[in-house]
Parts: structure tokens; C-alpha cells; sequence
């Protein structure tokens, strides 16, 4: 019996090779002969990312946003690129490395393992490229560790995500801010920040 045409012209089922999951204690070697460094990786259920090179307009947005939260938290409290520890349940096949950490107290005081839920107030990602992920990926994670606040800034749209009030593995609350509008950081009331501020040229 002849096939019809829309079944013959139906693409077969994707299929992928299969793929390596791999837990914290599996990448402690590869940790410890640097490599995580060396290809910037990090490890998000269950796979290892690469952070990727810093495009130019990445590094623009960065650089005035990073500057900024150092003026109002100071250099003992803000962390760059640094690897978390999230809910006990995520731990053993995550360790995200967001590109901006807030402490709640100094770094200094820290002087073994990884910051905890606890110790973070601002968790920040510079999204130029992959805002997807960090929306429907990072955000969960960060959600279900019951981080405060999350933002990401859209480097693409030139704006601000907040994501706050964090319950039940998501962020109740999510607003985007416009180049002209500004926000304060729940741990810094009385702090404004604009997203212009990031993309002053």
C-alpha cells in the first residue's frame, strides 16, 4: 500500500547519542587538575557547561553592573565567578559558577567550601546569548536553593529580570525593567540601579 505523502515527508525522530551524567564526586579529579578553571566549566543537573568565552558586548554590560554592586556592597561581599553550593538535594550533580555572587557576609569569613543558600543575597547572571537557560535552567536551581533575588541582565534587549520571593522550586515573583526604570536590591534598599547604567556607551 503506497505511503502518504505528508507520512513520507514527516522527519524521523530525533535522536542523540547518549550523554554522560556526572555527579560532584565524579568531577573532584578533573576540578583539582584545574580544568574546571582552565575551560570554564560548570557542572548544572548533571552536565558540564562551558561558560564560554566573554563576547565584547558581554564584557561591556559586565563591567559598569560589577563595578556598581561593588560600590554598594564592597569588594569583601561581591564574588565573580565563583562556584555555589545549592538545595542538598541539587548538590551532588550541580555546582553552578553564576557570574555575579552578593554575600551576606565577608568572603573572608569564608574559608572552606562553597558559599551556601544561606550566605548569598544576589545571585546575578550577563545573559548575551544563552537567556533561555538561564531562565528555564538556572533559575529553577536557584529557586529551590531559596535564593532571594536573582536577576539577569538581557544584554541582547537591554534590560533587567528581578526574579524574587522564591517558593516551591520557582520565583513567584519576575519583573523586567527597562533601560530607563530602576530597582533596588532587596539587600540594599536604598540603592537604585538602571540598567542604562550597564549600557552607557
Amino acid at each position: 500500500m503506497p505511503t502518504l505523502l505528508t507520512e513520507a515527508l514527516e522527519p524521523p525522530p530525533t535522536q542523540f547519542p547518549p550523554r554522560k551524567r556526572w555527579t560532584r564526586e565524579q568531577c573532584a579529579p578533573l576540578e583539582a587538575a584545574g580544568l574546571f578553571e582552565k575551560e570554564r566549566l560548570e557542572l548544572v543537573d548533571g552536565e558540564l557547561i562551558s561558560k564560554m568565552g566573554k563576547n565584547r558586548p558581554h564584557v561591556n554590560a559586565f563591567s559598569p553592573l560589577y563595578f556598581w554592586l561593588l560600590q554598594i556592597f564592597g569588594v569583601q561581599f561581591v564574588n565573580v565567578e565563583a562556584p555555589i553550593d545549592v538545595r542538598p538535594e541539587d548538590n551532588p550533580a550541580n555546582e553552578p559558577v553564576p557570574d555575579i555572587i552578593v554575600l551576606n557576609r565577608k568572603s573572608s569569613s569564608l574559608t572552606s567550601g562553597n558559599p551556601q543558600p544561606k550566605d548569598i543575597s544576589l545571585l546575578v547572571e550577563v545573559s548575551d546569548t544563552i537567556l533561555d537557560y538561564n531562565r528555564t535552567v538556572k533559575a529553577p536551581l536557584y529557586a529551590r536553593a531559596g535564593i532571594a533575588e536573582y536577576w539577569i541582565l538581557d544584554v541582547a534587549s537591554r534590560r533587567l529580570l528581578v526574579h524574587r520571593d522564591p517558593a516551591n522550586g520557582r520565583y513567584n515573583s519576575i519583573l523586567i525593567y527597562a533601560e530607563h526604570e530602576s530597582i533596588a536590591p532587596l539587600a540594599a534598599p536604598h540603592a537604585e540601579f538602571s540598567p542604562a547604567i550597564a549600557f552607557a556607551e
